[in-house]
């Protein structure tokens, strides 16, 4: 189980500001959805939790402890387009983890220590759905497997906190419900806090205990890069009451409406 706090977090490049006054507290096992327009700074505040780049002013932290200045196991990261390797098969690209990790040298494990890997790799593929797929290469595997893949290759060192990028928008509608639902029951089981971003509003509430969305309260353009985005909205979701996710999902359409008039 894992806290994050984010305490008044600013981030700029050259000058010009993206986020400003970001402020946040994360009680364990929670699914975070992030949403907001595009440009607003959702994936700039999530590289920075991953520690991808660092707060120009603020500070984050994780179980009270500052974050690493870069990204360490205990965050793992699943991005929109496949983030395997594709000259390695299914049980190669997860155990990778598991050896370079063991054996940073060589990145590779023998005997064994790479039994006991391959073993605990093919665990986290069945649980993931890719049971029986183990020897195939990424060219072999359609888009929903390979994206199963990746949740995999990040999940095999156990993280405390996962981090989505938009990881279902490139999926076919179908096979986007299904990985929904795999995200669901793996958030369930490993009591991991996850942070996703995406545009897909009924995916924020569908999968989402809190959401939050990022927007710039001043839009004209000789405020743009004086003024960053910040958090908008900020609302606890109960997705046992499908009624309540309802109602609240039409509010935030309309204030979101509101905001960018």
């Amino acid at each position: 189980m894992t806290r994050v706090m984010v305490k008044n977090v600013w981030k700029e490049y050259n000058g010009a500001v993206v986020l400003e006054r970001v402020n946040l507290d994360i009680v364990p096992h929670s699914f975070v959805s992030i949403v907001g327009p595009s440009g607003c700074g959702k994936s700039t505040f999530l590289r920075m939790l991953l520690s991808q780049e660092t707060p120009s002013r603020g500070s984050i932290t994780l179980d009270g402890q500052p974050l690493p200045p870069e990204p360490t196991e205990e965050r793992g990261v699943v991005f929109q387009r496949y983030s395997v390797f594709p000259h390695m098969t299914a049980l190669d690209n997860v155990a990778f983890g598991l050896e370079v990790a063991q054996a940073p040298l060589l990145g590779r494990l023998f005997w064994r220590k790479r039994k006991v890997a391959l073993e605990e790799s093919r665990q986290v593929l069945e649980a993931v759905g890719l049971k029986g797929a183990y020897d195939k290469y990424p060219s072999q595997m359609s888009g929903g497997m390979q994206q199963r893949l990746a949740i995999a290759q990040a999940l095999i060192k156990r993280p405390k906190v996962l981090l989505l990028d938009e990881p279902f928008g490139a999926l076919d509608p179908g096979i986007r419900s299904d990985i929904q639902q795999l995200m669901l029951r793996l958030f369930e089981e490993t009591g991991m806090t996850v942070f996703m971003v995406t545009h897909d509003l009924r995916e924020a509430f569908h999968l989402g205990t809190r959401l939050i969305a990022f927007d710039r309260y001043r839009t004209r353009p000789e405020e743009i890069g004086v003024y960053g985005a910040t958090i908008t909205f900020d609302l606890l979701l109960d997705r046992a009451n499908s009624r309540s996710r309802g109602k609240a999902m039409e509010e935030l359409e309309n204030k979101m409406a509101e905001v960018c008039a």
